[in-house]
């Protein structure tokens, strides 16, 4: 039923292993484990409940319990209203759908009998507990098949919102992929049987409404949740061969954001993340079946709306489950970042349209997000009753991962995001192979008969290398054709660093691999052939998009999380030690980095320890540290002039490396005099400052050296000279004792430039000695007074002030002596006394359109929203210099309030929130059955026996959030 088949493919799980010692072993057989001792019985005991059936086993718990003791399972007509009925656990049976899956995905990747046997066992479990509610004549159709009744669906249908339902098309889509993962991956015949009944079930129910009414579903928040629906339906028209499920597939269409991602309109902020991502592989897989564009334009149009503008270091994506504006990571770092349900999803995603694409970008994303979101998820522990995931792995200073998760979603996608690790190392395609990503595996390539081993340490090593082999007669066998031509492409990490070289047996390939990109060979390949792939790494500060002074450091493909018990920001000197690639120099070279990486678990850079996102630790951690240094320096050797903060709060290290990296020195030396004559024009560098800038960078040769970095360095083998336009030069040299003998005549210049710089070669006694010529600026040796306004404190990563900031000036007079520098420059360090002058230079200040007042000490700035803080200096010669920047104050969380409607055995709760300043970000509550998240309407809650506690509190769009609040729900028999 395949309209437009992909240009590569996946290879079948089995036909890929993960080696033993690789990296992804641990959680693979961590879960592995799981699988094969959690009884059957229990996930299918909520089942078993609600078709009558004996349980035999207790249900795992959590979002996956029985229910509430009062609850009958009604029918699409018999459910009481909210008003008398007693409700919980309203999504169960969704984490049955995901372990059979796993177990699905384990049988096939290990060609294990016993695994076989245990999927053989669950599916007919579902198919008596299907037959037995099909027995009763309460619902609309005998392929029904749920945890709960029907009338969860039938409520949808008119409009209940999240808190009365808990999206009950989201819990089956859970439930048919998982029987679609038994027929595909083990080949159960029941497995087909029992989700076609439920298609036609589906398609009973959604064939009767009208357009707008779905529309209208679909759009509810959480309760109109459906999971990937759409893409479980396009598998079933093939996997059942019938095409009404394609039309079923479609009555899940959202137009607002099909539409949308056709047309590259962005429309995500404060939408749900996981409820939306599932569908957009729905609409690849109805692409593949229908051959209609319009699916595969608008998955491919929203996944560039959130991928990179919306991601975090690790891959992940959203806060408090919610998509934040465009383009905005720092602004929406919260305490609740990154459900690994997204990461699941949008790896999903990356794969399909990589295979209609074969645009690596994809990949690079794939790389990132399994290694540190979803490697990194799953702790280093083993269990007999748990998946030990993480619901969220949050990314704000001094967070921790939250582990376990037994009936959760991000549970479920745990228990199958260690089982499929090999699916995507490896793609086919007509005419050859995808080496996708670097993971040490083995690949029985059946099509070629070869089996391509592949070694790479990954993500500790930095060499990937292929080896073939003959695969020979075994189950994954086949002869290949003698002597045919396949094309071999291996994708070249975009984090490789310095010379990179493919060879192949040994020898050269005359191919220049560039990072980010795949190479590719073209040959009849035979057993004992061997490409190699080097690829170096190195450190390296990856700037938040939104905040080039947030970054993240990464060794190679590996996140570093800083280790501390902080729970504010962390700084770190990073742009004074950048090289012309961008990556960092400390001293150790990536080789020396990565083997004390894997010799200790950690690195330790400035002092403080970092281990790598992906160590399923247990550790307070830093995602991201903000970038901050007091001197300005290059490649990690300082010039002694102070890295003075500017009018946007800004530096000159900053803007020098706002392009992130260089591709020569000459480059660089541009950038450098463009922006050292910016800063110098505004009165931050003095003139023999500039020279000795000048001189740092044109003495600097852009990349890391092993041993320790100096804190001054004159190389033998280049001298810099730094003079004004048009000085002879024969005397600078004779005083360096260099000299031009037995070299061009043209080779030394009799003077400087009248601009710009010269590049010549000398002679010393030590040898030929490479010297830099550099034109200072014409100017008239003064420029006027600068003012710098300093912010003492951090914002929060909202951009907004959380606590009163601390206004402090600097004036400079860098040509004179007035240089108010009480104090390393940046250090942070609050002054307690007034700010001394000299030379005349006096200070003012005055804060959004106030009255100018003189400048005397630190002010702190109480008035809160949005606040212009302007500043003026003034010398004894009459000159003036001014600057001014806005900064955001919102010191008080908002205030929540509860009202409550009483429906007689329940009772209905609105929770409203105020805040004047930043405005209400969201609400969050939670209670007995649920967790600590977002909810955005109102929400029913059975009266129990006894009384329930529901907390809850704000959050401003600043972070501020308010001290959790108490509403008590009396039980029936009248207890508080």
């Amino acid at each position: 039923m395949t309209t437009v088949k992909p240009l590569a493919r996946p290879f079948p799980l089995g036909a890929v292993r993960v080696d033993g010692a690789s990296a992804f072993a641990r959680a693979r057989d961590e879960l592995l484990h799981l699988a094969r001792v959690y009884p059957v019985d229990r996930l299918l005991a909520v089942f078993r409940r609600n078709a009558g059936l004996a349980t035999g086993a207790e249900p795992p718990g959590n979002w996956e319990g029985f229910g509430h003791p009062n609850e009958e399972a009604w029918g699409e007509r018999d459910y009481p209203g909210r008003e008398r009925a007693q409700t919980a656990n309203l999504l169960r049976g969704h984490y049955a759908g995901h372990f059979l899956s796993m177990l699905a995905m384990a049988a096939a990747g290990e060609d294990d009998p016993a695994l076989e046997s245990k999927v053989d066992e669950f599916v007919a479990g579902l198919g008596e507990v299907q037959a037995a509610l099909a027995a009763t004549g309460r619902y609309s159709h005998p392929g029904f098949l749920a945890a709960y009744g029907e009338w969860q669906f039938s409520r949808l249908e008119h409009f209940a919102p999240y808190g009365e339902i808990w999206a009950p098309y989201y819990t089956c889509h859970k439930i048919m992929a998982g029987l679609l993962d038994a027929r595909e991956l083990t080949g159960s015949a029941q497995a087909l049987d029992i989700a076609t009944a439920m298609g036609h079930w589906v398609h009973g129910r959604l064939s009767r409404l009208e357009p707008e009414r779905r529309q209208q579903m679909w759009s509810l928040y959480i309760a109109g949740e459906f999971g990937g629906m759409n893409e479980t339906l396009a598998r079933l028209a093939t996997a059942a061969g019938e095409p009404l499920f394609l039309e079923t597939a479609s009555f899940f269409d959202q137009e607002r954001l099909l539409d949308a991602g056709a047309a590259r309109t962005d429309v995500l902020t404060d939408m749900h993340a996981n409820q939306h991502l599932p569908q957009l592989i729905g609409y690849v897989e109805q692409y593949e079946r229908t051959g209609a564009r319009r699916y595969l334009d608008a998955a491919a149009g929203l996944w560039d709306q959130i991928v990179p503008g919306r991601t975090y270091a690790h891959g992940g994506t959203g806060e408090s489950e919610l998509w934040g504006p465009p383009a905005t990571v720092a602004g929406d770092i919260g305490h609740r970042n990154a459900e690994t349900c997204a990461s699941y999803n949008l790896l999903k995603l990356a794969r399909k349209l990589f295979a209609h694409t074969l645009e690596a970008r994809y990949m690079d994303y794939y790389e990132r997000t399994v290694l540190n979101h979803v490697l990194g998820s799953r702790r280093a522990v083993r269990s007999d009753t748990s998946p030990e995931v993480t619901y969220m792995f949050p990314v704000h200073p001094g967070a921790l991962r939250e582990y376990d998760n037994v009936g959760t979603c991000c549970g479920g996608t745990g228990l199958e995001n260690h089982l499929k690790y090999q699916d995507t190392v490896f793609f086919e395609s007509a005419d050859g192979l995808w080496a996708n990503l670097p993971v040490d595996a083995e690949l029985h390539w059946a099509a070629a008969g070869l089996r391509v081993t592949q070694r790479s340490g990954f993500p500790l090593g930095e060499a990937v290398s292929l080896r073939f082999a003959e695969l020979g007669d075994d189950a994954h066998g086949g002869a290949a054709p003698a002597g045919r031509e396949r094309t071999v492409r291996l994708r070249v990490p975009a984090w490789a660093a310095g010379d990179l070289e493919l060879r192949l047996n040994g020898g050269p390939t005359g191919i220049d691999p560039v990072p980010g990109e795949y190479v590719s060979l073209t040959r009849a390949w035979r057993a004992g052939d061997e490409l190699l792939l080097t690829a170096p790494v190195s450190l390296r500060a990856e700037p938040a998009v939104d905040d080039p002074r947030l970054c993240a450091l990464f060794l190679g493909p590996t996140l570093l999380l800083a280790r501390s018990e902080a729970t504010t920001g962390l700084a770190f000197g990073l742009n004074g030690r950048r090289g012309f690639d961008g990556g960092l120099i400390t001293g150790r070279t990536g080789t020396e980095l990565l083997a004390e990486l894997a010799r200790e678990g950690t690195v330790e850079l400035d002092g403080v320890r970092f281990e790598p996102c992906w160590s399923g630790a247990d550790t307070r951690y830093h995602m991201y540290v903000r970038s901050h240094d007091a001197e300005i320096a290059f490649g990690g050797v300082g010039t002694g002039v102070p890295n003075r903060v500017r009018s946007d709060g800004g530096t000159f290290l900053d803007e020098l490396w706002e392009p992130g990296a260089f591709g020569d020195r000459e480059a660089f030396l541009d950038r450098v005099a463009a922006v050292a004559a910016r800063v110098r024009a505004e009165g931050l560098l003095g003139r023999d400052e500039l020279a000795a800038v000048l001189a740092g960078a044109a003495a600097f040769d852009g990349a890391a050296a092993a041993g320790p970095v100096p804190e001054r360095a004159e190389r033998a083998d280049r001298r810099v000279l730094v003079v004004e336009p048009g000085a002879p030069l024969a005397p600078l040299l004779t005083a360096h004792g260099l000299t031009a003998h037995g070299l061009a005549a043209d080779a030394a210049p009799e003077a400087a430039p009248a601009h710009g710089r010269l590049e010549f070669a000398a002679a010393s006694d030590a040898g030929a000695v490479a010297v830099t010529a550099w034109a200072l600026p014409a100017d008239d040796g003064r420029v006027p007074p600068a003012v710098a306004i300093e912010i003492l404190e951090a914002p929060a990563p909202s951009g907004w002030f959380t606590t009163a900031p601390t206004v402090r000036l600097r004036g400079f007079d860098v040509d004179g002596t007035g240089i108010e520098e009480s104090g390393p420059v940046g250090t942070g360090a609050v002054e307690t006394g007034a700010v001394q002058t000299d030379d005349g230079l006096r200070l003012e200040l005055r804060v959004s359109g106030g009255e100018w007042a003189p400048y005397t000490a630190p002010v702190v700035i109480e008035a809160q929203g949005v606040q212009r803080i302007e500043a003026r200096v003034h010398d004894a010669d009459g000159r003036t210099g001014a600057t001014g920047r806005e900064i955001a104050v919102d010191t008080a969380p908002p205030v929540s309030r509860a009202t409550v409607k009483d429906l007689g055995s329940s009772v209905e709760i609105t929770l409203h929130a105020d805040d004047g300043v930043s405005g209400v970000e969201r609400i969050q509550w939670e209670g007995p059955g649920t967790f600590w998240g977002t909810f955005q309407e109102a929400f029913v809650r059975a009266i129990d026996e006894g009384p329930q506690v529901i907390e809850y509190a704000a959050t401003d769009r600043a972070g501020n959030e308010e001290p959790r609040r108490r509403l008590v729900i009396p039980g029936r028999d009248g207890s508080r």
